[in-house]
């Protein structure tokens, strides 16, 4: 009871930033230990050997979209990245289930997007606005991006192109390349990044609102999901805190759920609202309550019970074998050239 008590006093705030901490230190270690299973085969053999954590084809998804069409058209689950393949549907699947949280509390993007903003609040003393009809126009990439390698793979690309390039050696040394490509930065990679960076810093959440097709997907799933921030309004006082904290600038004070695709459920609105229990995640009809110190826990859940079935349906391990990466990974620059 005490450690509930305790559990329930902790800000939302101060508890989605040490869950995204977290989540961050842990993906660190996983590309830590990535970059020491790769540079054994960079040596060819004169690093110690390192066990290859799987995890990291969670930064594939343009390859997990592909594993993705080809498991719904032929019931194939792709061999070479299969980890890729359930970290996306288990990404999904949360915001089926519990709303698009995995953006806000769990991806290292956004948590770094919304340092960046924070530097733009400290500097200026408050967040810069667009207009409206700008900033709804801004919004569009995003939604044409995801649009274009939906059309591509879905709609284009006949399933044995599909399959060639899951099965091709551009696709198996996908996870390499990614790490080469951070490791040896070009100028116009860093120019680029350095662009993205200055805009999240003058515009908030920039390239969480306007650019990122992986979280308009999450939002249109999101849609769908039972669980929304919902408002009392007979309690409201009215006093429009919760649309100030919003950071996706939604008019929470106006609606009774918040259903737009564009709410990540970071819970900033619950927080700032002065009467307890008005705003809350819940289910339809105000049913199943969520606390929001909860809330992370309910998305760990999900998104873990997908990996682990994964595994214990050995849908998780590569079928590639250390002959195969001491072919692939020193000649890895002459593949996708």
């Amino acid at each position: 009871m005490e450690k509930q008590k305790w559990l329930d006093r902790q800000p939302i705030g101060v508890w989605r930033n040490a869950v995204q901490v977290a989540f961050a230190v842990f993906l660190l270690y996983l590309g830590w230990r990535f970059y020491l299973f790769v540079q054994h085969f960079t040596t060819m053999g004169a690093a110690p050997v390192a066990a290859r954590p799987a995890g990291v084809e969670g930064f594939l998804p343009i390859s997990a979209l592909m594993a993705l069409r080809q498991w719904v058209g032929t019931g194939v689950w792709d061999p070479v990245h299969p980890a890729g393949l359930a970290i996306f549907l288990a990404i999904l699947l949360t915001a089926l289930l519990v709303n698009k949280g995995f953006c806000s509390w769990l991806c290292p993007i956004g948590a770094l997007s919304e340092a960046l903003s924070r530097m733009g609040v400290f500097f200026w003393g408050r967040r810069l606005v667009l207009p409206v009809w700008l900033d709804r126009l801004l919004m569009l990439p995003k939604y044409l991006i995801l649009g274009f390698f939906v059309k591509v793979i879905f709609w284009d690309m006949p399933m044995m192109a599909v399959t060639a390039f899951l099965s091709g050696p551009y696709n198996a040394i996908a996870d390499v390349k990614m790490l080469q490509f951070f490791l040896d930065l070009s100028p116009t990679a860093l120019s680029t990044l350095g662009v993205l960076a200055v805009l999240s810093v003058v515009f908030y959440h920039f390239w969480c609102r306007y650019l990122c097709p992986y979280g308009a997907l999450l939002g249109i799933v999101s849609w769908l999901s039972p669980h929304k921030v919902t408002r009392d309004a007979e309690g409201c006082l009215g006093c429009r805190r919760c649309d100030r904290a919003c950071p996706s600038a939604l008019g929470v004070s106006s609606v009774e759920r918040v259903a737009s695709v564009e709410c990540t459920a970071c819970l900033s609105c619950v927080e700032a609202c002065p009467q307890p229990g008005v705003l809350a995640m819940t289910g339809p009809g105000g049913r199943w309550r969520v606390k929001p110190q909860l809330y992370p826990l309910l998305l760990l859940a999900v998104f873990l019970s997908v990996v682990l079935l994964a595994k214990a349906t050995g849908r998780w391990e590569t079928v590639l074998t250390a002959e195969d990466y001491y072919y692939l990974i020193p000649r890895a620059k002459f593949f996708g050239h």
